[in-house]
């Protein structure tokens, strides 16, 4: 998505935009704070911050019949997950809301992503939520998938699951707020004409992914959604909301708002 942006294909007008690499659950909460203009956000973190901030139309992640991945060591049921200590990649990821819209009863661990997979299978936790590439690589950890929450949202909503996307602080002038977007967009739009130069520079920070595996996930989660939401998109991201209000997960309802 940002690889236009970060080797200068795209021009930038006025706005200098400096790359900050970090995991979203850090981002999550760093967004608490307005650390920065933009950033990418977990749509959970989202309804905490819709006061501060406006989603972006371009630049999310949804999983299509597909998402975060529940795995254990062995068999689990649902109601066998009841109780149990699981593994999460951070109490304001879209995972952990899903997992709790799933299944509300059980024991959190927050845990780093990257390290959820060897947690689970060490018997450190009961079980975990897997994000990124590890939705494809958990099998070789001699773990058992117990759910798919994406397949799970879609046989409860008929929608595809919204996990994350770009946000920017409504303090921003009216006019660079437009223009990000704008250019966000190229980026994303750059990245689908140049596919493999792209994916090449994401391999630089795949944590040792082959070509072929990082290419797959990336096709997850890059995608039609990722440059418009579109009206079913945005109905996905409302619903969820709506559902996290409605189950005692989130304080209060919430509206979202997009950069038109």
């Amino acid at each position: 998505m940002f690889y236009a942006l970060a080797t200068g294909k795209v021009r930038t007008g006025n706005c200098k935009l400096q790359h900050v690499l970090e995991d979203i659950e850090t981002l999550n909460q760093k967004a608490q704070q307005e650390v920065y203009d933009i950033t990418a956000i977990s749509f959970h973190a989202y309804a905490y911050l819709a006061d501060r901030y406006l989603l972006l139309p371009c630049g999310a992640s949804f999983g299509d019949r597909y998402g975060p991945i529940l795995v254990a060591r062995g068999r689990m049921t649902r109601a066998g997950l009841r109780g149990k200590r699981v593994a999460v990649p951070g109490k304001l990821t879209t995972a952990y809301l899903v997992l709790r819209l799933y299944e509300p009863e059980f024991e959190a661990v927050v845990t780093p992503f990257d390290q959820i997979l060897a947690r689970v299978a060490s018997g450190e936790t009961d079980a975990g939520v897997v994000i990124h590439e590890g939705q494809l690589t958990y099998a070789r950890e001699g773990l058992s998938k117990v759910v798919d929450l994406g397949e799970w949202w879609h046989k409860e909503t008929g929608l595809p699951l919204p996990l994350g996307g770009n946000a920017i602080r409504r303090a921003l002038d009216r006019q660079v707020i437009q223009q990000v977007a704008k250019i966000l967009k190229e980026s994303i739009e750059y990245g689908f004409d140049h596919r493999e130069e792209a994916l090449d520079y994401a391999l630089h920070f795949g944590r040792g992914l082959d070509a072929h595996t990082a290419d797959k996930f990336v096709s997850m989660y890059v995608n039609e959604w990722t440059l418009d939401y579109g009206e079913r998109g945005r109905q996905a991201v409302q619903t969820l909301l709506d559902r996290g209000f409605e189950k005692g997960v989130l304080p209060h309802r919430v509206q979202a708002e997009f950069v038109e």
